[in-house]
Protein backbone atom coordinates (compact mmCIF):
# COMPACT_ATOMS: atom_id res chain seq x y z
CA UNK A 1 0.00 0.00 0.00
CA UNK A 2 2.77 2.52 0.97
CA UNK A 3 4.58 1.43 -2.49
CA UNK A 4 1.39 2.65 -4.35
CA UNK A 5 0.95 5.72 -2.64
CA UNK A 6 4.57 6.76 -3.01
CA UNK A 7 4.35 5.50 -6.42
CA UNK A 8 1.55 7.81 -7.08
CA UNK A 9 2.95 10.82 -5.64
CA UNK A 10 6.20 10.29 -7.91
CA UNK A 11 3.35 10.17 -11.00
CA UNK A 12 2.08 13.30 -9.84
CA UNK A 13 5.53 14.74 -9.84
CA UNK A 14 6.09 13.80 -12.75
CA UNK A 15 2.77 15.71 -14.16
CA UNK A 16 3.97 18.61 -12.97
CA UNK A 17 7.48 18.27 -14.10
CA UNK A 18 6.06 17.68 -17.49
CA UNK A 19 3.98 21.34 -17.10
CA UNK A 20 6.60 23.01 -15.97
CA UNK A 21 8.61 22.34 -18.55
CA UNK A 22 5.97 22.59 -21.06
CA UNK A 23 6.25 26.31 -19.72
CA UNK A 24 9.74 26.86 -20.23
CA UNK A 25 9.18 25.32 -23.51
CA UNK A 26 6.41 28.29 -24.39
CA UNK A 27 8.47 30.95 -23.09
CA UNK A 28 11.43 29.76 -25.42
CA UNK A 29 9.43 29.68 -28.26
CA UNK A 30 6.86 33.07 -27.60
CA UNK A 31 10.47 34.78 -27.45
CA UNK A 32 12.28 33.65 -30.58
CA UNK A 33 8.88 32.65 -32.42
CA UNK A 34 10.87 29.03 -33.69
CA UNK A 35 8.72 27.80 -35.92
CA UNK A 36 5.70 29.93 -36.17
CA UNK A 37 4.89 27.81 -33.09
CA UNK A 38 3.44 31.12 -31.16
CA UNK A 39 0.47 31.69 -33.63
CA UNK A 40 -0.89 27.67 -32.73
CA UNK A 41 -4.50 28.46 -30.81
CA UNK A 42 -5.24 27.83 -26.86
CA UNK A 43 -6.81 24.21 -28.08
CA UNK A 44 -3.73 23.14 -29.30
CA UNK A 45 -1.42 24.74 -26.77
CA UNK A 46 -3.21 22.80 -24.55
CA UNK A 47 -2.88 19.89 -26.23
CA UNK A 48 0.87 19.87 -26.23
CA UNK A 49 0.75 20.99 -22.33
CA UNK A 50 -0.94 17.77 -21.64
CA UNK A 51 0.73 16.03 -24.08
CA UNK A 52 3.97 17.27 -21.98
CA UNK A 53 2.13 16.37 -18.57
CA UNK A 54 1.08 12.84 -19.61
CA UNK A 55 4.89 11.94 -21.27
CA UNK A 56 6.52 12.78 -18.41
CA UNK A 57 4.04 11.26 -15.54
CA UNK A 58 4.18 8.17 -17.16
CA UNK A 59 8.06 8.29 -16.93
CA UNK A 60 8.52 8.83 -14.09
CA UNK A 61 6.01 6.40 -13.25
CA UNK A 62 8.01 3.66 -14.95
CA UNK A 63 11.22 4.81 -13.12
CA UNK A 64 9.76 4.94 -9.93
CA UNK A 65 10.82 1.05 -8.67
CA UNK A 66 14.84 2.00 -10.26
CA UNK A 67 14.60 5.62 -8.25
CA UNK A 68 13.14 4.02 -5.03
CA UNK A 69 16.27 1.75 -5.05
CA UNK A 70 18.40 4.42 -5.88
CA UNK A 71 17.34 6.80 -3.48
CA UNK A 72 17.53 3.74 -0.60
CA UNK A 73 21.04 3.19 -1.89
CA UNK A 74 21.03 6.65 -1.46
CA UNK A 75 20.00 7.25 1.79
CA UNK A 76 22.19 3.95 3.31
CA UNK A 77 25.33 5.80 1.75
CA UNK A 78 24.50 9.68 3.59
CA UNK A 79 23.83 7.31 6.64
CA UNK A 80 27.21 5.72 6.61
CA UNK A 81 28.95 8.84 6.12
CA UNK A 82 27.27 10.54 9.27
CA UNK A 83 28.04 7.67 11.84
CA UNK A 84 31.69 8.91 10.60
CA UNK A 85 30.71 12.95 11.80
CA UNK A 86 31.01 13.97 15.41
CA UNK A 87 28.17 15.68 16.87
CA UNK A 88 30.43 18.90 17.12
CA UNK A 89 30.75 19.08 13.45
CA UNK A 90 27.37 18.11 12.47
CA UNK A 91 26.20 21.17 14.91
CA UNK A 92 28.48 23.62 13.45
CA UNK A 93 28.14 22.45 10.07
CA UNK A 94 24.35 22.98 10.40
CA UNK A 95 24.63 26.47 12.54
CA UNK A 96 27.14 27.63 9.27
CA UNK A 97 24.34 26.55 6.78
CA UNK A 98 22.24 28.68 8.38
CA UNK A 99 24.32 31.30 8.82
CA UNK A 100 24.82 31.15 4.70
CA UNK A 101 21.22 31.43 3.96
CA UNK A 102 20.46 33.91 5.43
CA UNK A 103 22.95 36.09 4.05
CA UNK A 104 22.10 34.51 0.68
CA UNK A 105 18.41 35.72 1.31
CA UNK A 106 19.83 39.59 2.14
CA UNK A 107 21.62 39.66 -1.11
CA UNK A 108 19.03 38.20 -3.07
CA UNK A 109 16.80 41.42 -2.29
CA UNK A 110 19.04 42.87 -4.69
CA UNK A 111 17.95 41.31 -7.81
CA UNK A 112 14.00 41.97 -6.78
CA UNK A 113 14.55 44.87 -9.75
CA UNK A 114 15.47 42.27 -12.43
CA UNK A 115 12.24 42.14 -14.59
CA UNK A 116 12.81 38.40 -16.35
CA UNK A 117 11.67 35.78 -13.85
CA UNK A 118 13.85 33.58 -15.23
CA UNK A 119 16.78 35.36 -14.81
CA UNK A 120 16.10 36.08 -11.11
CA UNK A 121 15.20 32.25 -10.20
CA UNK A 122 18.45 31.38 -11.85
CA UNK A 123 20.63 34.14 -9.54
CA UNK A 124 18.89 33.44 -6.71
CA UNK A 125 19.20 29.46 -6.84
CA UNK A 126 23.33 30.22 -7.50
CA UNK A 127 23.52 32.44 -4.62
CA UNK A 128 21.91 30.01 -2.25
CA UNK A 129 23.64 26.87 -3.10
CA UNK A 130 27.04 28.87 -3.06
CA UNK A 131 26.31 30.50 0.42
CA UNK A 132 24.62 27.56 1.96
CA UNK A 133 27.87 25.69 0.65
CA UNK A 134 30.26 28.32 1.89
CA UNK A 135 29.08 28.49 4.82
CA UNK A 136 28.82 24.34 5.88
CA UNK A 137 32.73 24.32 4.59
CA UNK A 138 34.17 27.09 7.00
CA UNK A 139 31.93 26.34 9.94
CA UNK A 140 33.05 22.58 10.10
CA UNK A 141 36.60 24.00 9.12
CA UNK A 142 36.77 27.00 12.38
CA UNK A 143 33.04 26.34 14.34
CA UNK A 144 34.55 23.43 16.22
CA UNK A 145 37.28 25.60 18.10
CA UNK A 146 34.53 28.18 18.96
CA UNK A 147 32.11 24.91 20.25
CA UNK A 148 35.02 23.40 22.00
CA UNK A 149 36.09 27.03 24.46
CA UNK A 150 32.36 27.39 24.78
CA UNK A 151 31.59 23.65 26.07
CA UNK A 152 34.71 24.00 28.24
CA UNK A 153 33.65 27.38 29.67
CA UNK A 154 30.15 25.82 30.31
CA UNK A 155 31.72 22.82 32.27
CA UNK A 156 33.40 25.88 34.40
CA UNK A 157 31.75 26.48 37.61
CA UNK A 158 32.90 29.47 38.94
CA UNK A 159 35.54 30.27 35.46
CA UNK A 160 38.07 33.08 37.30
CA UNK A 161 39.01 36.12 34.68
CA UNK A 162 41.19 34.70 32.16
CA UNK A 163 43.96 37.10 31.59
CA UNK A 164 44.49 35.34 28.38
CA UNK A 165 41.71 34.11 25.44
CA UNK A 166 41.71 30.13 26.04
CA UNK A 167 41.53 29.82 22.09
CA UNK A 168 45.27 31.57 21.90
CA UNK A 169 46.41 28.27 23.93
CA UNK A 170 48.00 25.14 21.86
CA UNK A 171 46.04 22.14 22.14
CA UNK A 172 47.19 19.73 24.55
CA UNK A 173 47.03 15.92 22.65
CA UNK A 174 47.23 13.52 25.91
CA UNK A 175 48.82 10.25 24.69
CA UNK A 176 47.70 6.68 25.99
CA UNK A 177 50.86 6.35 28.55
CA UNK A 178 50.23 9.95 30.31
CA UNK A 179 46.43 8.59 30.67
CA UNK A 180 47.05 5.52 32.68
CA UNK A 181 50.27 7.24 34.27
CA UNK A 182 47.30 9.35 36.25
CA UNK A 183 49.62 12.46 37.16
CA UNK A 184 48.07 14.25 34.11
CA UNK A 185 45.27 15.00 36.30
CA UNK A 186 46.93 16.19 39.34
CA UNK A 187 48.42 18.41 37.21
CA UNK A 188 45.63 20.07 35.39
CA UNK A 189 44.20 20.23 38.83
CA UNK A 190 47.17 22.98 39.38
CA UNK A 191 46.10 24.61 36.58
CA UNK A 192 49.59 24.66 34.84
CA UNK A 193 47.91 23.22 31.68
CA UNK A 194 46.39 25.74 29.31
CA UNK A 195 44.29 25.09 26.27
CA UNK A 196 41.79 22.78 24.87
CA UNK A 197 42.62 18.67 26.30
CA UNK A 198 42.11 16.91 23.09
CA UNK A 199 41.73 13.10 22.99
CA UNK A 200 42.53 11.46 19.63
CA UNK A 201 39.74 8.44 19.29
CA UNK A 202 42.51 5.87 18.29
CA UNK A 203 43.74 6.73 21.63
CA UNK A 204 40.42 5.92 22.82
CA UNK A 205 40.31 2.40 21.09
CA UNK A 206 44.11 1.66 22.30
CA UNK A 207 42.25 2.51 26.45
CA UNK A 208 39.91 -0.14 25.58
CA UNK A 209 41.91 -2.89 24.25
CA UNK A 210 44.03 -2.45 26.95
CA UNK A 211 41.42 -2.76 29.65
CA UNK A 212 39.97 -5.79 27.54
CA UNK A 213 42.77 -7.57 27.57
CA UNK A 214 43.57 -10.81 28.73
CA UNK A 215 46.91 -9.74 30.54
CA UNK A 216 45.43 -9.16 34.31
CA UNK A 217 48.40 -6.25 34.64
CA UNK A 218 48.10 -5.05 31.20
CA UNK A 219 43.68 -4.94 31.60
CA UNK A 220 44.02 -3.20 35.30
CA UNK A 221 46.44 -0.26 34.00
CA UNK A 222 43.86 0.14 31.24
CA UNK A 223 40.84 0.39 33.31
CA UNK A 224 42.87 3.02 35.70
CA UNK A 225 43.36 4.99 32.22
CA UNK A 226 39.73 4.40 32.00
CA UNK A 227 39.23 5.66 35.23
CA UNK A 228 41.31 8.66 35.01
CA UNK A 229 39.96 10.03 31.41
CA UNK A 230 36.32 9.70 33.24
CA UNK A 231 37.76 12.03 35.90
CA UNK A 232 39.43 14.57 33.58
CA UNK A 233 35.93 14.66 31.47
CA UNK A 234 33.60 15.14 34.91
CA UNK A 235 36.23 17.92 36.27
CA UNK A 236 38.22 19.79 33.10
CA UNK A 237 35.86 18.73 29.92
CA UNK A 238 37.89 17.10 26.93
CA UNK A 239 37.58 16.81 23.21
CA UNK A 240 37.08 13.06 21.58
CA UNK A 241 38.81 13.88 18.63
CA UNK A 242 37.11 12.25 15.71
CA UNK A 243 39.69 11.26 13.56
CA UNK A 244 37.87 9.22 11.02
CA UNK A 245 37.64 12.30 8.58
CA UNK A 246 41.40 13.00 8.50
CA UNK A 247 42.43 11.09 5.16
CA UNK A 248 46.48 11.72 6.55
CA UNK A 249 46.04 9.32 9.08
CA UNK A 250 44.10 6.46 7.54
CA UNK A 251 47.15 4.99 6.24
CA UNK A 252 49.09 5.29 9.28
CA UNK A 253 48.91 1.49 11.47
CA UNK A 254 51.01 3.07 14.74
CA UNK A 255 49.38 4.90 17.38
CA UNK A 256 52.64 6.88 18.15
CA UNK A 257 52.98 8.07 14.51
CA UNK A 258 49.52 8.61 14.00
CA UNK A 259 49.43 10.75 17.44
CA UNK A 260 52.12 13.04 16.09
CA UNK A 261 51.23 13.40 12.62
CA UNK A 262 47.78 14.76 14.23
CA UNK A 263 49.76 17.53 16.47
CA UNK A 264 51.17 18.38 13.41
CA UNK A 265 47.94 18.92 11.74
CA UNK A 266 46.32 20.81 14.92
CA UNK A 267 49.16 22.44 15.61
CA UNK A 268 49.36 21.18 19.01
CA UNK A 269 51.28 19.62 21.48
CA UNK A 270 51.89 15.50 22.90
CA UNK A 271 51.97 15.24 26.27
CA UNK A 272 53.26 12.14 27.36
CA UNK A 273 55.79 10.52 29.50
CA UNK A 274 56.75 7.91 27.15
CA UNK A 275 60.69 8.56 27.02
CA UNK A 276 60.72 6.80 23.17
CA UNK A 277 57.98 9.04 21.91
CA UNK A 278 59.47 12.45 23.12
CA UNK A 279 62.62 11.63 21.38
CA UNK A 280 60.73 10.59 18.18
CA UNK A 281 58.50 14.07 19.04
CA UNK A 282 62.35 16.21 18.56
CA UNK A 283 62.85 14.42 15.88
CA UNK A 284 59.56 15.08 13.79
CA UNK A 285 59.74 18.57 15.22
CA UNK A 286 56.34 18.41 17.08
CA UNK A 287 56.98 19.65 20.77
CA UNK A 288 55.95 17.32 23.49
CA UNK A 289 55.64 17.74 27.21
CA UNK A 290 56.98 15.10 29.45
CA UNK A 291 55.40 14.51 32.58
CA UNK A 292 58.37 12.21 33.90
CA UNK A 293 60.56 15.35 33.05
CA UNK A 294 58.33 17.69 35.20
CA UNK A 295 58.07 14.95 38.06
CA UNK A 296 62.11 14.77 37.90
CA UNK A 297 62.26 18.90 37.69
CA UNK A 298 60.36 19.55 40.85
CA UNK A 299 62.41 16.93 42.50
CA UNK A 300 63.86 18.68 45.50
CA UNK A 301 67.67 19.21 44.69
CA UNK A 302 70.56 16.94 46.03
CA UNK A 303 74.24 18.99 45.81
CA UNK A 304 77.29 17.24 45.97
CA UNK A 305 79.29 17.69 49.71
CA UNK A 306 75.09 16.94 50.69
CA UNK A 307 75.31 14.63 53.48
CA UNK A 308 72.43 12.42 54.19
CA UNK A 309 70.91 8.86 55.57
CA UNK A 310 70.48 6.09 54.18
CA UNK A 311 69.80 2.08 54.01
CA UNK A 312 71.46 0.15 51.23
CA UNK A 313 69.12 -2.77 50.31
CA UNK A 314 71.23 -4.83 47.54
CA UNK A 315 73.54 -4.96 45.28
CA UNK A 316 74.90 -2.15 42.73
CA UNK A 317 76.32 -3.46 39.04
CA UNK A 318 80.00 -2.63 39.24
CA UNK A 319 81.95 -4.83 41.85
CA UNK A 320 81.63 -3.51 45.91
CA UNK A 321 78.37 -1.45 45.04
CA UNK A 322 74.95 -0.77 46.95
CA UNK A 323 72.00 0.71 46.22
CA UNK A 324 69.32 2.48 48.09
CA UNK A 325 66.04 4.43 47.14
CA UNK A 326 65.05 7.68 48.49
CA UNK A 327 61.21 7.92 49.54
CA UNK A 328 60.27 9.08 45.54
CA UNK A 329 61.80 6.47 44.36
CA UNK A 330 65.18 7.67 43.55
CA UNK A 331 67.73 5.30 42.69
CA UNK A 332 71.50 6.33 45.04
CA UNK A 333 74.18 3.89 44.17
CA UNK A 334 76.75 3.47 47.46
CA UNK A 335 80.21 3.40 46.16
CA UNK A 336 82.35 0.77 48.36
CA UNK A 337 78.52 0.38 50.13
CA UNK A 338 78.43 -3.70 49.84
CA UNK A 339 79.44 -4.19 53.32
CA UNK A 340 76.98 -1.94 54.49
CA UNK A 341 73.63 -3.39 52.87
CA UNK A 342 70.86 -3.97 55.36
CA UNK A 343 72.73 -1.04 57.35
CA UNK A 344 71.58 2.33 57.94
CA UNK A 345 74.46 4.75 57.55
CA UNK A 346 75.49 7.92 56.84
CA UNK A 347 77.02 9.02 52.99
CA UNK A 348 78.45 12.41 51.42
CA UNK A 349 76.81 13.16 48.07
CA UNK A 350 79.85 12.72 45.05
CA UNK A 351 77.94 13.69 41.78
CA UNK A 352 74.04 13.92 40.50
CA UNK A 353 73.09 12.44 36.99
CA UNK A 354 70.04 14.26 35.98
CA UNK A 355 67.97 12.44 32.83
CA UNK A 356 64.60 12.49 30.86
CA UNK A 357 64.65 8.97 32.34
CA UNK A 358 64.75 9.20 35.60
CA UNK A 359 67.72 10.78 38.63
CA UNK A 360 70.26 9.05 39.67
CA UNK A 361 72.79 9.78 42.23
CA UNK A 362 75.71 9.00 43.73
CA UNK A 363 77.16 8.40 46.93
CA UNK A 364 80.35 6.94 49.04
CA UNK A 365 80.08 6.17 52.48
CA UNK A 366 81.26 8.81 55.25
CA UNK A 367 84.80 7.88 56.43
Amino acid sequence: MIKKLIRGGITILGVATGYGIYLLFRYFVDQTRLFGLDTLSDLRTDIIAVVFAVVFGLLFFLLTPRMIRRSSKIAKSVEAELRHVSGQDLLSGTLGLIVGLVIAFLISQAFAGIGNMYIKVALNIFVYILFGWLGVVVASKRGKEFIISLVNAQKTPNPPKPKRKAGDATPKILDTSVIIDGRIADVMKTGFIEGSIVIPEFVLVELRHIADSSDGLKRNRGRRGLDILKRIQTEYGIEIYNTNNEKALKDIPEVDVKLLKLAQIMNGKVVTNDFNLNKVALIKGVEALNINELANTLKPAVLPGEEMTLFPVKEGKENNQAVAYLDDGTMIVVEDGRKHIGKTIGVIVTSVLQTSAGRMIFVKPKS
